[in-house]
C-alpha cells in the first residue's frame, strides 16, 4: 500500500504546516491585520519610488572582507540618490553610521541599508567550525553559538549574517565541508533551525538580532569531484530526499533570506534557475524573505555558458525572482533597459523590491537605522568565553584511545607538532574579525595548568617539509613519558576553494609521527583541522586520535580538559570519515547495489594469488585495495568509559499509517566514569517504490549516565517519518518491511523490524 500525502510535492512538511494553520487560527484577525498592514506599507512605499530607486535597492555593494579605505564621494552619492539597497564588509562603525545616515536622511524616500557581513561561527568570539558544532549533535549548542554572533556582530551595525551553510557534504575533499553540517538531512535541518533562532531571537525588531541567510540554495556540496564551484547533476528526488530538508527546516523557521549557489544543476545555474527559485523555493516552500545572489554569481552565468552577456544574466536572473545582487552590477547596468525592451516588466522589479523592503521592515530598520547609542558589544564577554570552551568540548570526538587518554597527573607530556601553538590557524576558515591575540593554544593551556612539559614544534606549520626540527622533537619525546601531537591543516586549507586531492596530514607530518612512534612513548594525535583527515598509514603508530576540528577562540583550554580527563570528549562524527580522499564521495546513508559488499567474501588487493585464475573476487561491489567500509562511520565516537546497549522492544511487530510505534532499548554505563552517550535511532525501508538507503538516522537522544548506571531510552517513531519523494516526484508513506537500528553509529546497533501495514 501506498499512502500519497494530501499534496504532491508541494510542502515537505505536512505536519509542521499543519501546525502553522492550527496558529493562525487562533488569531486569525490579528496575523491577517499585521501582513495586511505591513504589504500597504511596502506597496504604499514602492509607489513613491522612481525605477532608479528601485533597483537600487536590488544592489548589495561589496568590499574586500580587508579592505579599511576610506568612503568615496562617488560612493556616498550613490547611496544619496538611492541606489544602494546594502552594503557588504563595512566594519568601521564611524563609516557605517555615516553611510546609514545619509540613506536615511538624504535619499529620496529615506530608505535605511542592511550591513552584512560573514559571521559564520563568530564574530570576535569564535565557536568551533560548524562541522565541528554539528559534530555536538546538540542544537542548542548551534542556537548558542549563532545567538552570541548575532549579540557581538550587531554592536557593530551588522544586522545580517551569511549564515547558516545548510549544504549537505559528502565529499570531504570539498573545502567548505569545513562550513557545513555535515551529510545528514535530519541531523541538519535540526541544526538549521537552531541557527536561525540563534540568529534571529525572538523579536526581529531587537538590535542585537541578525537576518539569518540559508545558504547556498542548492546541492552546493555534490559539486563533481569536491571540487569547488563545479557542476551538480542530481535526479530530484534525491535532491528533495536529501539537500532540500534543512532548507525546508530554516525557512519553516523563519529565516528572512536565502543565498543562491555558484553551481549549475543539471544543466542550469542556481542564480538563473527557474525550478529552484520559483517553483519550489517561491510556491511550494512559500518563502516571502530575498534572495540574494552568491559573489558575483549572476555575471558568473556568463562563464558557465548559460548567459550570453551581462545584460542576458541579468534577465535571466531577475524573471527567476533573485531579489539583489551580490557586488556584480547586472542589474544596476541592464534592468531600466530590459525594461524598456519590454523583456521584463514593472512587475517583475517590484517583486524584487517587496521583498527586500519586507525584510527591512521586519527587522525594524525603518524605526531604529542606527546602532542604538546603549548598545554593548560585549566582545569577549566571559560567559561568551565560557560557551566557547563549552561548543569546543561538546565537538571534539575521540576516534582511538588505547587506555592512553585521559592523562595522569605525574605524567611529563611532549607538546610537539605545527598547531600546538598556532592561534590564527586555530580559529578556522571564515573568521575574518577574529583575533589570533585573544586565541588560547594547547601550548599555552598546559602550560597554565603547571604540567610538566616539554616543547618542540617539529615543523613550523602543517605543510612544512623541512626535518630540520626533528632532532629537537625526538629529544623532547625522549625525555617525556606522553607525546601530545597537535597536527592537523591549517585554516587556510579549508573553506571556499580550498578544496584538496589528498586528505591526508600535508608537510611531513607523517613522517614526524612514524619518527616520534620509533620512540617507544606512547602517541597522543590530536587533529585540528576543517575535515576529516586520512590518517591509515599513522593509525597504528598512535595509540589515542582526537578530533578537534579547528575549535576557535578557546580551543586551548577546551583541549586540556578533554586530554586531562577533566571532561568527556562530547562529540559524534556528522560526516563519514574516510580511509582515503580516492573513496569519496563516501556516506552511511548509501544504497545498496544488486551485489552489496560483504566482509565474509571481500579479497583484499594483498591477499591474492600470485597467477590467480581470473573471476569476479567476492561478486560485489568494493575497492581491492581500500575495501567498503570507511575508517570511522558516521555517528561514531568514543568516551572515557563503555557503554552496552541491550533489551531492544518494540511496542508492535505490525502498525497502521495512523499508529505510532515505540522503540526501547536498555543502555548502561559499563565503566567508572560519568559520561553522556549519544543513542541513535536508524530505520531501513528494506523494499520500495525506488531504492532506499541501507539506514537513515531517524532521532537520537544524548543521556547521561553515572558509572554503572543503565536507562531506558524510548523512541516514538511516527509513519509521517517514514515519508519520501518517489520517482513520480510525489511524497509517500508505503507499506512493508523496515528494519530498525538503536545503536551508538550508522554501523553498530541492536536491530529490530517491523511492518508498515
Amino acid at each position: 500500500m501506498i499512502q500519497y500525502l494530501p499534496h504532491q510535492h508541494k510542502n515537505l512538511f505536512a505536519s509542521l504546516s499543519l501546525i502553522f494553520c492550527f496558529l493562525l487560527s487562533i488569531h486569525p484577525q490579528i496575523n491577517a491585520q499585521t501582513d495586511q498592514e505591513l504589504n500597504q506599507k511596502i506597496k504604499t512605499l514602492i509607489a513613491k519610488m522612481t525605477l532608479d530607486e528601485k533597483i537600487g535597492q536590488t544592489a548589495l555593494r561589496g568590499r574586500s572582507s580587508r579592505d579599511r579605505g576610506g568612503l568615496s564621494e562617488e560612493l556616498k552619492q550613490s547611496v544619496r540618490n538611492g541606489e544602494i539597497g546594502a552594503f557588504l564588509n563595512v566594519m568601521d562603525k564611524e563609516m557605517l553610521t555615516e553611510l546609514q545616515r545619509i540613506a536615511v536622511e538624504e535619499s529620496p524616500q529615506g530608505i535605511p541599508l542592511i550591513f552584512a557581513r560573514d559571521v559564520i561561527h563568530g564574530f570576535k568570539t569564535i565557536f568551533p567550525i560548524p562541522l565541528g558544532i554539528a559534530a555536538s549533535w546538540d542544537p542548542e549548542v548551534a542556537k548558542t553559538t549563532a545567538r552570541i554572533s548575532a549579540v557581538e556582530a550587531s554592536g557593530s551595525g551588522i544586522r545580517w549574517t551569511f549564515a547558516p551553510m545548510l549544504d549537505i557534504a559528502r565529499d570531504s575533499r570539498w573545502g567548505r565541508v569545513a562550513e557545513s553540517p555535515g551529510e545528514d538531512p535530519y541531523l541538519a535541518a535540526l541544526l538549521a533551525k537552531a541557527y536561525v533562532a540563534g540568529f534571529q531571537g525572538k523579536d526581529l525588531t531587537d538590535p542585537t538580532n541578525m537576518a539569518a541567510c540559508a545558504k547556498h540554495f542548492l546541492a552546493y556540496g555534490a559539486a563533481i569531484g569536491g571540487r569547488d564551484y563545479n557542476t551538480v547533476s542530481m535526479h530530484e528526488p534525491l535532491l528533495r530526499n536529501v539537500y532540500l530538508p534543512p532548507f525546508q527546516a530554516a525557512i519553516e523557521s523563519g529565516a528572512l533570506t536565502v543565498m543562491t549557489a555558484f553551481n549549475e544543476i543539471n544543466g542550469v545555474p542556481a542564480s538563473g534557475n527557474e525550478f529552484l527559485l520559483k517553483d519550489v523555493l517561491r510556491d511550494e516552500m512559500a518563502f516571502d524573505g530575498f534572495v540574494v545572489s552568491d559573489w558575483d554569481s549572476v555575471t558568473e552565468m556568463i562563464p558557465h555558458g548559460f548567459a550570453k552577456d551581462e545584460k542576458h544574466a541579468a534577465a535571466l536572473a531577475a524573471k527567476v525572482g533573485l531579489d539583489m545582487e551580490m557586488t556584480s552590477r547586472a542589474y544596476e547596468h541592464h534592468l531600466k533597459t530590459l525594461l524598456q525592451e519590454g523583456k521584463i516588466t514593472i512587475e517583475t522589479i517590484d517583486f524584487l523590491v517587496e521583498n527586500i523592503l519586507r525584510v527591512k521592515f521586519k527587522l525594524g530598520l525603518f524605526q531604529q537605522a542606527y546602532i542604538p547609542k546603549n548598545q554593548k558589544a560585549k566582545l569577549y564577554h566571559p560567559d561568551h568565553l565560557a560557551a566557547a570552551k563549552k561548543a569546543a568540548i561538546q565537538s571534539m570526538v575521540l576516534l582511538k584511545n588505547n587506555n592512553t587518554l585521559p592523562l595522569k597527573e605525574t605524567q611529563t607530556l611532549a607538546i610537539i607538532g605545527p598547531l600546538a601553538d598556532a592561534p590564527h590557524d586555530q580559529l578556522g576558515t571564515w573568521t575574518f574579525d577574529g583575533e589570533k591575540e585573544k586565541t588560547i593554544t594547547p601550548l599555552k593551556s598546559f602550560k597554565a595548568s603547571q604540567a610538566t612539559i616539554n616543547y618542540a614544534q617539529g615543523l613550523s606549520y602543517s605543510r612544512d617539509t623541512s626535518t630540520a626540527g626533528f632532532a629537537e622533537a625526538i629529544a623532547a619525546a625522549k625525555n617525556s613519558d606522553v607525546i601530545l601531537f597537535f597536527g592537523g591543516e591549517e585554516a587556510i586549507l579549508s573553506g571556499e576553494a580550498h578544496s584538496r586531492a589528498d586528505i591526508s596530514l600535508p608537510g611531513k607530518q607523517e613522517a614526524l609521527l612514524h619518527e616520534l612512534a620509533t620512540t617507544g612513548k606512547p602517541i597522543v594525535l590530536v587533529i585540528l583541522a576543517g575535515r576529516p583527515i586520512s590518517i591509515p598509514r599513522i593509525l597504528d603508530k598512535v595509540d589515542a586520535v582526537l578530533m578537534a576540528w579547528h575549535p576557535g577562540t578557546m580551543g586551548g583550554p577546551a583541549l586540556e580538559e578533554v586530554l586531562n580527563g577533566k571532561a568527556n570528549p562530547g562529540g559524534r562524527l556528522p560526516i563519514t570519515w574516510p580511509k582515503s580522499g580516492a573513496q569519496l564521495p563516501l556516506f552511511y546513508n548509501h544504497k545498496n547495489t544488486g551485489r552489496p559488499a560483504d566482509s565474509s567474501s571481500f579479497v583484499q588487493l594483498d591477499n591474492i594469488p600470485i597467477g590467480a585464475w581470473q573471476s569476479s573476487l567476492g561478486n560485489d561491489s568494493h575497492y581491492l585495495d581500500l575495501g567498503f567500509t570507511p575508517q570511522f562511520p558516521f555517528g561514531y565516537g568514543l568516551s572515557y568509559t563503555n557503554f552496552s546497549y541491550r533489551n531492544l522492544r518494540l511496542s508492535k511487530k505490525q502498525i497502521g499509517l495512523k499508529e505510532p510505534l515505540t522503540i526501547e532499548a536498555t543502555i548502561k554505563n559499563t565503566g567508572n566514569r560519568k559520561a553522556t552517550e549519544i543513542v541513535q535511532l536508524y530505520v531501513q525501508d528494506v523494499v520500495g517504490s525506488i531504492t532506499r538507503p541501507i539506514r537513515e538516522l531517524k532521532a537520537f537522544q544524548a543521556i547521561e549516565l553515572a558509572a554503572g548506571e543503565e536507562k531506558t531510552v524510548r523512541f516514538i517513531l511516527h509513519p509521517e517519518q517514514l515519508k519520501f519523494v518517489n520517482h513520480r516526484l510525489k511524497e509517500v508513506i508505503e507499506s512493508g518491511d523496515f528494519n530498525v537500528w538503536v545503536g551508538p553509529n550508522a554501523a553498530q546497533g541492536l536491530k529490530g523490524a517491523f511492518e508498515l501495514k
